[in-house]
């Protein structure tokens, strides 16, 4: 039985966890916060297929098959059935990064069933596309279900240090404790790279900070449907899809944006973040309240469905590999292992059984290994 340590209890390192133990690994489970409280913080994330790199929309299209295997296993829906839609010039190339794929439909959206699925939003003719099986992840569902399963496993402790021991065990070190293991992963978000260095693995990691916010439906009837206040597309019995907008039309690219569980309440995010220093800590801290201004003022404009008045907020840290936004790697070697990437979310049922084979296996499965560069930019 291979004695295995999980840095980090964010949803990568609970789903590699969980298959660990699955495929009969001894795992402990390191984690010194909530868990799914760091980078995997919020109420829902987007699901959607659509990647400069068709080796990582391979690779998320594993992954909705596991989303739903999950959603069998815990007896909890974990990918809302309504959908992902985007709308600007990226959309013709988002369908055609797509049409290899048979099992991901996707398809333009007229300007009235823009409307129709997507009440929010100002007026909008140019173009649109509907991701048929994204949807809203249901962050809190899926964390709280994995933690179920992993309890036992799990040990509220700070990782201050990894490193290889003579006898080719690796240590792992905690504010209270040293114990060795067959082998370490580190999931550990902005943790991940200073732990590994130490190990001896150099993992080019870029940190930022990142903000996202919550606003509540207006009320109205353009808002309101269906179960609730705000939870559907009228007249659709549908609830709310997840949102991209790369068109510039209303002051900003890169926006994305998500329904609660509730259907009462959006989140939307800018695709930018703030600086932060090697060893820790912002720039310029005022940096980050300038993108929640930004995101509040992008919602009076373009999405005249919310209030513009956030009702939370959400601050976390963000790791990004130089090739790419969307960019992932692993590094293994001599029985430690380390996961970098951004926007991994979506991806983390198909991580987390990444991970797991690279464990039990000594090699890194597909093309996750970071010489490979998956996820990598066009162009």
């Amino acid at each position: 039985m291979t004695r295995t340590a999980v840095v980090g209890a964010g949803i990568v390192g609970l789903a590699a966890a969980h298959v660990l133990r699955a495929r009969g690994a001894d795992v402990t489970l390191y984690e010194s916060g909530p868990p799914g409280g760091g980078q995997s913080a919020g109420q829902g994330r987007i699901f959607r297929h659509a990647h400069d790199d068709p080796r990582l929309v391979a690779l998320v299209a594993r992954s909705r098959a596991l989303w739903r295997e999950w959603e069998q296993e815990f007896g909890v829906e974990l990918v809302s059935p309504d959908g992902a839609v985007a709308i600007g010039d990226g959309v013709e190339d988002k369908l055609r990064a797509l049409e290899p794929f048979a099992d991901v439909p996707v398809r333009r959206l007229s300007p009235g069933e823009l409307h129709d699925r997507l009440p929010l939003l100002a007026d909008w003719t140019g173009p649109a596309m509907l991701d048929v099986h994204g949807g809203a992840i249901r962050t809190l569902a899926a964390v709280a279900a994995l933690v179920h399963r992993l309890e036992e496993a799990m040990l509220r402790e700070h990782v201050l240090s990894v490193r290889r021991t003579d006898g080719g065990a690796v240590e792992v070190r905690t504010g209270t404790s040293c114990q060795t293991y067959d082998h370490v992963l580190l999931c550990a978000g902005r943790g991940t790279a200073p732990l590994a260095r130490g190990a001896g693995l150099d993992l080019p990691v870029e940190v930022g900070a990142h903000v996202r916010l919550g606003f509540a439906l207006a009320p109205g009837p353009a808002t309101t449907g269906g179960a609730g206040p705000g939870s559907a597309a009228p007249g659709t019995g549908r609830g709310l899809p997840t949102f991209q907008d790369g068109s510039g039309a209303f002051g900003e690219t890169g926006v994305y944006a998500a329904p609660y569980p509730d259907g009462r309440h959006y989140s939307v995010g800018l695709s930018a973040d703030t600086p932060a220093h090697p060893g820790g800590g912002l720039a310029d801290p005022a940096e980050l309240a300038a993108l929640a201004d930004r995101t509040a003022a992008y919602v009076r404009r373009a999405l005249p469905g919310l209030d513009p008045h956030p009702v939370d907020h959400v601050h976390c840290w963000v790791t990004r590999l130089p090739w790419g936004d969307d960019g992932v790697g692993v590094w293994s070697e001599d029985g430690l292992t380390a996961l970098a990437g951004h926007n991994l979310f979506k991806q983390a049922p198909a991580l987390g059984e990444a991970l797991a084979e690279t464990v039990l296996t000594g090699t890194v499965p597909g093309h996750l290994h970071h010489g490979q560069r998956l996820g990598r930019s066009a162009g």
